[in-house]
């Protein structure tokens, strides 16, 4: 009863969620969104009123939904202006006509039929108009927006709400309006010709809406609403796992590692782990799976002594118990049986491991308490990274025997290197062996009756579901016949709050959020809810609130002088090295002070520009003196000529598109054969041996944009593990931003800040390079080139640098690969 109770709550805050959003006049959304951009520009100060900044802790479930909402159909707005000037170079209008139309609930629902909406997917957002608008073009007198239904070969199901738009959330009162109301004859009516015109997918944040407006049923509402710990847990309700797999953990982990996975066996119900760059994050989430998958309650071990005294039948003889055992394991004298003839992929719950040894899980018959996850990140490349590391590793059960768990990967966009693993390959692999046996079925109409009852069986066999946060509110996981008992959310720091509710709704006991609050935020669109503290992650709320985070502090990627600025401007100085960090990340390039382990590069004669109709930046001085760095470097170290190993990062989209068309053009050759060239959110969660770091901004009196986020220089500076090379203008980052002030007196104090002039080829000559050779290069991992001439080195270049003021900084564009993740 429960259930259903909850599925019309959940059908009542879509069903809201649609009438506002479908209400709303889509050419008024663009003039408001123009306004608030003039106002931006100008600087003027843009005072939204009904919106309330994100707190720390709220009061009441009506207090949280009322400061969320509204941000949240803010970001929804920004969503739809967003989805127009994506496509704003090739708009593309479709004709469909109508096929039939009925009206349920105050909601229209017409049939459309088109010959050229190929593009057009379930939930996408329509608008629909009686002719095509645009520049120059005159503005139609009927428009208003449909969503995609439901998506047939040959038609398209819409809904759209026509009695009126919605002008304020809490009363959801309507007001009739002409548009709407000349829209009906054009949707009612068979045959009347419709322009369509794709704006964007609502997939993703109508799921998160529903998660809002759902809270209230959450059995830990309590603490997501006061950011505060239970003091419920006690000794009896923490888990114990058997000594194996203990001796194994705690050789396989750290302290810090160790002391994370035990938080997660004392029950608490949330459990914060923050994973700063290189402290074994993924390596972490492993030994917890293996933990509380083969953990039981203390109480079970405490009461273990008193277990001696059972009913035994009569004591058999030896030659009787030789008989029984010979029975029961016939593999004790010969092979076993299961061992000599392997099942096929996916048929009796066996889960092919991508050619792995490993074999899959034998369930020890007497481990009564048997846990399901659900393992979610916020985009499916967080998640693979994930699945792929169980199926090259497989996770360790109470005898500390490495084994493969039944998993099940469900979404879209799987990488290929998790494809054995994932929702529709199983399903197919399955149905493949039922071809034989289906017969009658077929003709009764089966094969979508035995993929959904395939589905159903997979996913109550999986021991591990991975998921994306929004997928995990797919209609897939309505097959379930229980619950999960544990969620482990990865890169929760990267979701707005919304987002992970959403996993959350399919009921748990204990979540697990893991991520880093100073490594990339939640991307959101609208600057107004990001102004607002809709950006904000649950993991940071719950951090800012005092809720206690577990810290993951020993770190085995970066040089010690890479580790050290990023330890001590954001980490308190918390970071520690890993044993022979040191040792394994020098390299033979490390022989000059220019390329050493943590060097800024002054180009204080670049300029920054911005290309005509674009909110992004680019700088072609650093573009020019990146590629000459580049040429050096793999001309004297010929193994950096891979883009596995060097990586040239930036936080503009169009400073990488420039990069990438000029590496071309001097090289001839992609650049992606041979260096690896994208946006800082692009890089998120990856590592490379070289990182060269284009800042981009460079100005006298601007700010530096959203280079003046803290988080996405702690990226940008942490994927390197021998070399990280920054280059940009000295004096324009020390005024904008106080971090960048730190780090680029950090670097001159350390002798490593070095003021370039054109031409630049010159900073890289013999000559110079010569009086930038380090005194001593001991134990060195690779030789220089036998061509180099080694002389007694000097004294490095003269630095230099000058003092100037922070100000206000403007807003840039987001990463190229940032954005919502659309399942």
């Amino acid at each position: 009863m429960a259930v259903d109770k909850n599925k019309l709550d959940e059908e009542a805050c879509s069903l809201r969620f649609y009438k506002i959003i479908l209400s709303w006049d889509y050419l008024r959304l663009l003039k408001e969104s123009d306004r608030k951009n003039h106002k931006k520009d100008k600087g003027d100060d843009d005072t939204t009123t009904g919106l309330k900044k994100a707190k720390n802790s709220y009061k009441d479930v009506e207090d949280y939904i009322a400061t969320f909402e509204p941000l949240l159909f803010e970001e929804v707005k920004a969503q739809i202006v967003q989805g127009k000037k994506d496509d704003e170079e090739d708009t593309q209008w479709m004709k469909a006509v109508t096929v039939g139309c009925s009206e349920i609930d105050g909601f229209h629902f017409p049939m459309i039929s088109s010959s050229d909406a190929e593009s057009i997917s379930q939930n996408d957002l329509l608008l629909l108009s009686n002719k095509e608008f645009g520049e120059g073009k005159r503005l139609p007198t009927a428009y208003a927006f449909a969503l995609v239904e439901d998506r047939r070969p040959d038609k398209i199901r819409l809904r759209m709400y026509l009695s009126g738009e919605v002008k304020q959330l809490s009363t959801e009162e309507t007001e009739a309006c002409p548009r709407l109301l000349n829209m009906r004859p054009l949707v009612t009516e068979n045959a009347k010709l419709l322009h369509v015109l794709k704006i964007c997918s609502l997939s993703t944040i109508a799921r998160e809406y529903v998660a809002l407006r759902s809270v209230s049923s959450l059995p830990f509402k309590d603490l997501i609403l006061s950011a505060a710990e239970s003091n419920h847990t006690t000794e009896d309700h923490a888990w114990k796992i058997s000594r194996p797999l203990k001796d194994f953990l705690e050789s396989n982990h750290n302290k810090s590692q160790l002391d994370a996975i035990n938080a997660g066996l004392s029950r608490k119900t949330f459990v914060l782990i923050q994973g700063p760059p290189g402290t074994g994050k993924t390596q972490t989430i492993l030994g917890l799976l293996s933990a509380i998958l083969h953990a039981t309650p203390a109480r079970v071990h405490s009461n273990r002594g008193n277990l001696s005294v059972v009913k035994r039948g009569p004591e058999l003889s030896m030659a009787d118990k030789y008989n029984h055992w010979g029975k029961a394991s016939p593999w004790l004298a010969g092979i076993n049986p299961l061992d000599q003839e392997m099942p096929i992929d996916g048929d009796d719950g066996f889960f092919p491991t991508s050619g792995n040894e490993l074999k899959p899980e034998v369930v020890n018959s007497s481990r009564k308490y048997r846990v399901r996850v659900l393992v979610c990140a916020p985009s499916n490349s967080a998640l693979d990274e994930i699945v792929l590391r169980i199926l090259n590793t497989g996770i360790r059960d109470e005898n500390d025997r490495a084994y493969s768990p039944k998993i099940v990967r469900i979404g879209l966009k799987a990488h290929h290197s998790v494809q054995a693993v994932s929702m529709d390959y199983l399903v197919e692999q399955r149905l493949s062996g039922m071809d034989s046996q289906t017969g009658d079925r077929q003709k009764q109409g089966g094969p979508l009756k035995d993929k959904d009852s395939i589905r159903g069986s997979i996913l109550d066999e999986a021991v591990i579901v991975f998921s994306t946060l929004s997928f995990s509110a797919s209609p897939v996981f309505s097959k379930l016949n229980r619950g999960f008992d544990v969620v482990i959310i990865d890169e929760a720091a990267q979701a707005v709050e919304p987002s992970t509710l959403v996993p959350l709704s399919n009921g748990c006991k204990q979540v697990f959020l893991v991520g880093d609050p100073v490594q990339l935020p939640a991307t959101v669109i609208s600057p107004i809810a990001g102004n607002f503290g809709y950006c904000i992650s649950l993991f940071e709320r719950l951090q800012r609130g005092g809720y206690p985070v577990q810290m993951l502090k020993t770190q085995y990627r970066m040089h010690p002088e890479i580790r050290n600025f990023p330890s001590r401007e954001f980490y308190k100085e918390a970071l520690e090295d890993g044993p022979d960090v040191e040792e394994q990340t020098r390299r033979s390039w490390h022989e000059y002070r220019c390329f050493g382990p943590f060097c800024f590069f002054d180009i204080h004669e670049g300029k920054e520009s911005q290309p005509s109709g674009s909110g992004s930046w680019q700088n072609v001085d650093e573009v020019e003196f990146v590629l000459a760095m580049y040429h050096k470097l793999v001309s004297r170290y010929p193994e950096l000529k891979s883009s596995s190993r060097l990586a040239i990062i930036s936080p503009y989209r169009h400073q990488v598109k420039l990069l990438r068309q000029k590496f071309r053009e001097t090289f001839g050759v992609e650049s992606d054969k041979v260096v690896d060239i994208n946006t800082v959110d692009g890089f998120q969660g990856r590592e490379k041996d070289v990182a060269i770091f284009s800042c981009v901004r460079a100005s006298k009196d601007k700010g530096i944009g959203f280079v003046a986020d803290f988080r996405r220089m702690n990226v940008g500076i942490t994927r390197a593990r021998s070399s990280v090379l920054v280059v940009g203008s000295a004096s324009t980052l020390r005024r904008g931003d106080k971090h960048w002030q730190n780090l680029v007196d950090s670097a001159e104090q350390r002798n490593a800040l070095y003021k370039v002039s054109k031409p630049y080829d010159e900073f890289f000559s013999q000559e110079n390079l010569t009086l930038m050779e380090v005194e001593a290069m001991h134990d060195k991992p690779e030789a220089p080139p036998e061509d180099m001439d080694v002389e007694v080195p000097v004294d490095g270049p003269v630095v230099e640098a000058d003092p100037v003021q922070p100000e206000e900084n403007d807003w840039g564009d987001a990463g190229e690969d940032g954005g919502y993740d659309e399942d």
